[in-house]
C-alpha cells in the first residue's frame, strides 16, 4: 500500500548517485576521512593530547618538541615534529585535533539522533490524530522553543554538572521542537494521501498506517534536516567552549580550541585558525550534503 518511493527506483540508482553531484562525494569523503582518524586515534603515534610542554607553546607548524607518545605500558618522551605546531601551553594540535574530532562529531552526531527520534515520534502524532493530541504537542513545543535555550543549558549544567554527555542531552532536548515540526508537517501531508485513505478501509491499525505508509514518507525530509542540524551543533559546542559550558579540561574538542587561541591570534593565528578551518570544512561538508540529498529526493523543488 506504500506510495511510490520519493527516491528514484533501485533501476534508477545511477541516476541518484549522478544527481547527488560531485560535491557530495567530496564532502562525504572528507567527512570519512575525519570520522575515520577520529576512531582510529588510538592506533596512531600521536603525542599524548594533554601533555604540557611548556618550553615549547603556541610553537609554530614543523617545530620539533619534546612529546611523550604512548607506548606499552607508561608513555616514552622523545622529540617529534610537531606537524600542525602547539597550543599555548605546549600541546601538540595535531594530536588534540585528532581527538578533538571525537567530542565534536559525538555532539554533532548524537544530538540530531535525539531530536530526531523524539521529535519525529511527536509530530508523527499530532499530524496523524489531529485534534487534542496536536493541540498539547504544539503547545509544549512552543513553550520550549520560547525558553532561552542558553539559559536551559546553564541550567542543566548547574544541576547535572559539566560533562560530555550533559551537554549532549541539553542540546538534543532543544533540537526536538524543530524535528517535530518537520514531521508534522510531512504528516499532514501523507495524511491526506489516497494511499493512507485506503490502508483505513482495509483495516489497517493506526500503529501500522504510522510505521508502514507515513514513516517512509517522513524518515528523508527527517534525515535531511538532521544533517543540517549536525553542522549547527557542532557550531554550537564551539559556541559554548567560548562561554566556559563546553566540554571541561582536558578533554579537546575543536570549539575549545578555537577559544584557547584567541589571546594569541596576532603571533601565532595558527593555535586558533586551524582547528577553525577544520571545523569550517566539517561544517561546510554535512550542509552540502544536506543540500545535495534534497535536491536528489526532491528534483522538482529545483525546478520551481
Amino acid at each position: 500500500m506504500n506510495p511510490p518511493s520519493e527516491i528514484p527506483p533501485a533501476a534508477g540508482r545511477k541516476s541518484f548517485s549522478e544527481a547527488l553531484g560531485e560535491s557530495f562525494w567530496l564532502s562525504a569523503i572528507w567527512l570519512v576521512c575525519v570520522i575515520f582518524f577520529a576512531v582510529t586515534a588510538d592506533l596512531w603515534p600521536l603525542a599524548e593530547y594533554d601533555h604540557m610542554n611548556w618550553e615549547s607553546p603556541a610553537a609554530p607548524p614543523g617545530t620539533e618538541i619534546h612529546a611523550e607518545i604512548p607506548g606499552g605500558g607508561r608513555p616514552v618522551e622523545m622529540k617529534k615534529v610537531s606537524l600542525l605546531g602547539t597550543d599555548t601551553m605546549g600541546r601538540d594540535i595535531l594530536a588534540r585535533l585528532i581527538f578533538g574530532a571525537r567530542t565534536s562529531l559525538a555532539i554533532g552526531l548524537v544530538t540530531p539522533c535525539i531530536g530526531m527520534v523524539i521529535g519525529g515520534l511527536l509530530g508523527m502524532m499530532a499530524g496523524f490524530y489531529r485534534g487534542r493530541t496536536e493541540a498539547v504537542i504544539v503547545a509544549v513545543m512552543d513553550v520550549i522553543l520560547a525558553f532561552p535555550g542558553l539559559v536551559f543549558l546553564l541550567a542543566i549544567t548547574f544541576i547535572l554538572g559539566p560533562g560530555l554527555d550533559h551537554i549532549i542531552l541539553a542540546l538534543g532536548l532543544l533540537t526536538i521542537p524543530a524535528f517535530t515540526r518537520v514531521a508534522r508537517a510531512n504528516t499532514l501531508r501523507c495524511a491526506r494521501l489516497e494511499f493512507v485513505q485506503s490502508a483505513r478501509m482495509l483495516g489497517q491499525s493506526d500503529i501500522g498506517i504510522l510505521v508502514q505508509e507515513i514513516l517512509p514518507n517522513v524518515i528523508w525530509p527527517m534525515i535531511v534536516y538532521a544533517l543540517l542540524v549536525v553542522s549547527y551543533m557542532i557550531v554550537a559546542e564551539g559556541a559554548l567552549s567560548f562561554l566556559g559550558l563546553g566540554v571541561p579540561a582536558p578533554t579537546p574538542s575543536w570549539g575549545a580550541m578555537i577559544a584557547e587561541g584567541k589571546e594569541v591570534l596576532d603571533k601565532a593565528p595558527h593555535v586558533s585558525l586551524i582547528p577553525a578551518m577544520v571545523m569550517f570544512l566539517t561544517v561546510l561538508s554535512f550542509n552540502i550534503m544536506g543540500d545535495c540529498l534534497r535536491r536528489a529526493v526532491h528534483p522538482k523543488e529545483e525546478q520551481l
